[in-house]
């Protein structure tokens, strides 16, 4: 229904004065009509709605917190070096390059003591766009959240990855790590940050002070590595745009150097806060996404078959 409501409608979109939508080999994607009810649909439910991924070239479209993604690929539910969990949310989907960063992390990730390879979280939907319940981004199938809990069984039900936990890493609120830290988290975390294709990794405040610390090699790596609140039962990977990916839209590059006094800044703010600023205007409340807010190629990824 979703389908013929989609192609029947108009160009109302693709009227906005944007350029032809086009997939990654440069082929131009069907237009597709949107009917203005259809375009003030909640996105998070037309895209939570979609069980496979669209018949289409892969491409990712948008921004990771405003876009959807075309001819995704689904991770394996099990692999010789990770398993998927949480498998009825069905978010182990992502651009064929997310698929096989997370495959070559988990060898890397095999090679810790303790480590049979790696648990994977929340991926994407299985056409990107907004989620029914939880993350802001993961919308273009280009982020990945890996799991703090050392993968030392890969032979789990589907009840079993249901029912597991993963383990907090994080102390004093996030200032600090807590006995639950490895130096395999460092190396894994290192080698998430290491790989070219990788744009940022999000972990807690005190893991990325603690990582500072205790680095005596190439620093490098650590500039992708950026603190965000939560982040302690698992770290996020976020990949950079792939090469040709037109229709994506990277976020900025982190601040030269190290990013060490940032981290420390953080966990200087969660020991001794801040004062609130009596000036401050609150937040305004967040408006959920319409398949309307989204580039123009969304309509067609979710009315492909």
């Amino acid at each position: 229904m979703i389908r013929k409501t989609l192609m029947l409608g108009l160009l109302a979109l693709a009227a906005c004065g944007n350029p032809t939508p086009r997939d990654i080999s440069g082929e131009p994607l069907p237009q597709v009509a949107v009917d203005p009810v259809l375009s003030s649909k909640q996105a998070k439910q037309l895209f939570g709605a979609k069980r496979d991924a669209s018949g289409q070239s892969s491409a990712p479209y948008g921004s990771y917190s405003k876009g959807c993604l075309a001819g995704g690929a689904q991770l394996p539910e099990t692999g010789p070096t990770w398993q998927a969990m949480r498998l009825s949310r069905n978010r182990n989907w992502g651009h064929p390059e997310l698929v096989d960063y997370i495959q070559d992390l988990s060898k890397k990730a095999a090679q810790q003591p303790g480590w049979k390879g790696i648990y994977v979280g929340d991926m994407s939907q299985p056409r990107g766009g907004p989620m029914l319940t939880g993350h802001a981004s993961h919308q273009i199938g280009l982020d990945a959240d890996i799991w703090m809990l050392p993968a030392d069984d890969l032979n789990l039900s589907e009840r079993a990855r249901e029912n597991i936990s993963s383990i907090s890493l994080r102390r004093s609120s996030g200032a600090y790590t807590n006995n639950n830290w490895t130096k395999a988290h460092h190396e894994i975390i290192k080698a998430a940050a290491s790989d070219p294709r990788v744009a940022r990794i999000f972990v807690f405040p005190g893991a990325k002070v603690k990582m500072c610390n205790d680095e005596k090699g190439d620093r490098a790596w650590l500039r992708k590595v950026r603190p965000w609140w939560g982040h302690h039962y698992h770290f996020h990977v976020r990949l950079s745009c792939p090469k040709g990916a037109v229709g994506c839209v990277d976020q900025a590059a982190p601040p030269p150097g190290d990013g060490c006094a940032d981290a420390q800044q953080w966990v200087n703010n969660i020991l001794n806060p801040p004062p609130p600023d009596p000036n401050a205007k609150p937040a305004p409340p967040k408006r959920e996404l319409t398949l309307g807010d989204l580039p123009n190629a969304c309509a067609a990824v979710l009315a492909s078959n």
